[in-house]
Parts: structure tokens; C-alpha cells; sequence
């Protein structure tokens, strides 16, 4: 999808169009009074009277922006502070998750209605196998991609870019060659005019590192790195890596389209606005703490599963990050029994600094049907009854923990 988060919320306010637009954070005092001002007449709202970056105060990042504010050198996962110093003038929105969700839901049940292989990557992107749909083939697919964006924009408002090749690799590279709302075609013939031209970046799996080393080695595009042969490739980055980087300059990729996937975990967290204190912030810690916990249970319950392996990640002003884990004896949904593993996990964290983010992990997860006819489920008082069947003492608090996370007795 084509900015998607931004598109989506430029349907509601059409008034932006055309305009630099920032995603990112939560809502704020200036979105509350706006609402409260216009309530639904949300088109009525004057440009100018939206919150704009240069007046943003905080640690927070950008989500998605839209295309006139990504000429300015603005991106998504940039700080917003640093984003103000590009595009001071950008307007500010905040981010809504649900209605994104909403319009994913959406578009893919349009996909899926034509063409049913499908493999889900996230809320805003597929991979879809045309090989056995009715005119998936006719004009190497460009007529059945023309029509899916029919669709989609028919029943959302929204716009999508199509990469049509013969694998997934390729197919993700020509998704970003006639942004926005393009379709475009790369056959096993157009490898050296198309694909050897581009920067080694362009390969999805090509990160900064292995950029810079290949930079380094100079190969600059995919055409100096198939011009190195494989033992060389193995040499310089491993068996491997070696061998992966030496497929994908030549467009060899044969993953199939998955359509069926158990997720590994399930995770929420957030970064503060200021760094906290474990001590001296104790309450606001703890309840965001608790309502990680019950987020995390919440999307559980949603989506069918539960999990035996608890885990927090902690991140520090110096950007240093610690993480810990905590395996239960039952499987579970139950936010009370999520929230006493993942304080057991902070008794083993350092917290003499402060925080800057928090985070709360559920994994190694099970379907709740598979694990109930197993009889692995358990909520808190179960899970207490459990540890204490298995002889597993509760441990102590150390002082900073104790005033902060309370266990739930």
C-alpha cells in the first residue's frame, strides 16, 4: 500500500492533501482540543489549525509521513525532533492503529477474493501467487494487478503499487519502482536493464552494515556484486550470507507464497516521552508497566493464542538494551499471570539508570484450542498452583523492583 498509515489518514482529512503530513505518537492536547471543536465535521478543520512538527517536544519517532513531507528527507523510524529541523511546517497527526487495521482487513479480503494464495506480511504489504488465477498470466499479470487496484481504491479510497515477477525477491523490488499507485513488470529477461543498475540497498535482507562493507569491497550495484563470483562472495561474508547475495544479484529466489503462518510471539512497548526513574517514578512506570500487560493479553485473546515464555525489554539513555525471560508452567492469555512473570523478569534487570523504553513479550506461542485440548492453560491463581506443585519458590525483590512492581497476590 502507498503510504498507507498516511493515505489512510488523509481520507478523513482531505484538506492535507498535497501537504507535508507527519504520523507518529500518540494523541496529544492540541488532537483532544480539535475534537472537541469540530467533532466529526473532521474536513472542516483549517490546515493551520493543525499541530505542526516545529512545536513537537519529545523523544518520539515517525511513523510514516507523506510524500511531499518525504521530500523533505523525512522517514519513517526518524526521531521527530530531527525531522523538525527538515520539515518544520509539517503537520503533526497522530497515530491511529485501529483505523489502520481496519483498511488492512479491507484490502485484503479483496485480494484474496482474487486471487486466494496469499501470504500476509504485515498490515500494509502481501505477496500474492498469480500462477493459477484466471488471467493471472495475461499481459504477465499486469491485467489482473490493474484490476486488483480497481478494487481496492473502489471500496477503500486507498492507492497500491504492484510488482510483478517471477519471485518474491523481485517482486518486493519492483513494488518500489512506480510509487504511487504503479504497476510494474520485471521478467527473468530484464535482470541486467532493470535490477543490476540498482544499489546493493535495494535488496530486501541488504542492511547498513553489509552495505558498507560491499561499498567497502567496491560494489556499489547489483551488477558489481554479480560480477563477484561465489567463493569469493563465501570468503568475504560467510557460507551463507555468501551464498544469499550471490542468488539475489542473479534473481534467484524460491520461497513459495505462504499462506498459512503461526506467529513466534506477540510484543508491546513504548518509549517515553522522558527518561523514568525506577524509584522515583514508580507510579507511572508501574501503570504503564500493568497496561503493557493487559495489551499484550488483549491482543492474545483476539487473535487465539497463548504463551509460556514471558519476557521485558528495557532500553537505557545510552540506547544500551536488556532483556529478560520467564518461562511459566502453563500456557496462558491471563493478564495478571503476564504481569507477575514479567516482574519477575525486572527482579533480574539493572534499573539503577533510567528508562527510555518498556517492553513486554509473550512467546513461544500455542493456538488456545491445541493448548486447551492439551490442558496447558492457565490464568494467575492456576499458574500459582502450578509453581507451587513443582516446588518453584517465590524470589525476593530487590529494592529497586519492589516499590515499582508490586507482585499480584
Amino acid at each position: 500500500m502507498d503510504a498507507f498509515y498516511a493515505s489512510a489518514e488523509l481520507l478523513r482529512y482531505p484538506q492535507l492533501k498535497g501537504l507535508p503530513v507527519i504520523i507518529g505518537g500518540g494523541r496529544r492536547a492540541e488532537d483532544e482540543a480539535l475534537k472537541a471543536r469540530y467533532g466529526d465535521r473532521l474536513d472542516a478543520i483549517p490546515p493551520e489549525a493543525f499541530p505542526q512538527l516545529k512545536d513537537y517536544v519529545g523523544r518520539g519517532v515517525i511513523t510514516t509521513a507523506t510524500y511531499p513531507a518525504r521530500a523533505f528527507g523525512v522517514g519513517s523510524a526518524m526521531g521527530m525532533m530531527k525531522a523538525a529541523k527538515l520539515c518544520p511546517q509539517a503537520i503533526l497527526l497522530p497515530v491511529d492503529f485501529a483505523r489502520y487495521r481496519h483498511f488492512s482487513r479491507q484490502f485484503k479480503a479483496i485480494i484474496t477474493a482474487m486471487a486466494p494464495q496469499m501470504e500476509d506480511r504485515g498490515v500494509d504489504e502481501v505477496y500474492i501467487d498469480f500462477t493459477h488465477v484466471e488471467g493471472g498470466q495475461d499481459d504477465h499479470g499486469r491485467s489482473l494487478a490493474l484490476r486488483m487496484q480497481a478494487a481496492i481504491h473502489a471500496a477503500t479510497g486507498l492507492t497500491c503499487s504492484v510488482g510483478v515477477a517471477p519471485n518474491k525477491q523481485l517482486a518486493k523490488m519492483a513494488s518500489e519502482f512506480n510509487k504511487p499507485n504503479g504497476v510494474s513488470i520485471v521478467l527473468e529477461s530484464d535482470l541486467q536493464t532493470m535490477i543490476w543498475p540498482l544499489a546493493c540497498r535495494k535488496i530486501n535482507g541488504v542492511g547498513p552494515k553489509a552495505d558498507a562493507k560491499l561499498q567497502a569491497l567496491g560494489i556499489h550495484t547489483l551488477g558489481d556484486l554479480a560480477a563477484k563470483d561465489l567463493p569469493w562472495l563465501v570468503e568475504h561474508f560467510g557460507r551463507s550470507y555468501g551464498a544469499w547475495l550471490h542468488a539475489s544479484s542473479w534473481g534467484r529466489d524460491n520461497r513459495p507464497v505462504v499462506t498459512e503462518s503461526e506467529p513466534v510471539s506477540m510484543s508491546r512497548e513504548t518509549t517515553f516521552d522522558r527518561d523514568l526513574h525506577a524509584v522515583r517514578d514508580k507510579a507511572e512506570l508501574g501503570a504503564i508497566f500493568t497496561e503493557l500487560c493487559q495489551m499484550v493479553a488483549a491482543d492474545l485473546q483476539r487473535k487465539g493464542y497463548v504463551g509460556r515464555t514471558i519476557g521485558i525489554k528495557l532500553r537505557y539513555p545510552d540506547f544500551r538494551i536488556a532483556t529478560r525471560d520467564h518461562s511459566l508452567p502453563l500456557y496462558t492469555q491471563d493478564a495478571a499471570a503476564i504481569r507477575h512473570a514479567a516482574g519477575q523478569c525486572l527482579k533480574r534487570a539493572p534499573l539503577d539508570q533510567r528508562l527510555r523504553l518498556l517492553g513486554v513479550r509473550v512467546g513461544g506461542l500455542l493456538p488456545l484450542e491445541q493448548a486447551l485440548a492439551q490442558g496447558l492453560v492457565g490464568d494467575w491463581q492456576a499458574m500459582r498452583q502450578a509453581q507451587g506443585r513443582l516446588g518453584v519458590a517465590e524470589q525476593k525483590a530487590d529494592p529497586y523492583t519492589l516499590p515499582l512492581f508490586d507482585d499480584l497476590d
